[in-house]
């Protein structure tokens, strides 16, 4: 199911799945386990501004610049539904699940920056 685009929160759900590495000072992010192939959506409205492979070991990667000081980071899907420049709907699919790069197992990278800073991604979400 489609994350919930309750708009009391800054950002929705990149997937439905389970969190199975949380947030901390050596992983500033979440990784969320979900099949191969799930949809991934747009945690919020804005502009894609990197859609490729990343060499830093994050596999094909998204990038969206949410012009509120926040950008989200999606990783390790198997392809991206959306090119840089497009303007996304929050809750729209930019890709899917996969494994790329340095990864064990189909889940999805999911960073927050605030003002350029790694932030907690669950202070933001619904």
């Amino acid at each position: 199911p489609k994350p919930d685009l309750d708009t009391d929160y800054p950002l929705a759900w990149p997937i439905s799945g389970r969190i199975t590495q949380g947030y901390q000072d050596d992983h500033p992010a979440l990784d969320i386990g979900a099949p191969y192939s799930s949809k991934v959506y747009a945690a919020g409205a804005g502009t894609v501004i990197y859609t490729r492979w990343a060499r830093t070991g994050y596999g094909f990667t998204v990038i969206i610049d949410h012009s509120n000081n926040l950008k989200t980071i999606y990783s390790h899907l198997k392809g991206s539904l959306v090119e840089s420049g497009t303007y996304v709907t929050r809750g729209q699919t930019i890709g899917e699940v996969g494994s790329t790069g340095n990864s064990t197992g189909p889940h999805v990278h999911f960073e927050v920056l605030e003002d350029g800073e790694q932030v907690n991604p669950l202070n933001y979400l619904r």
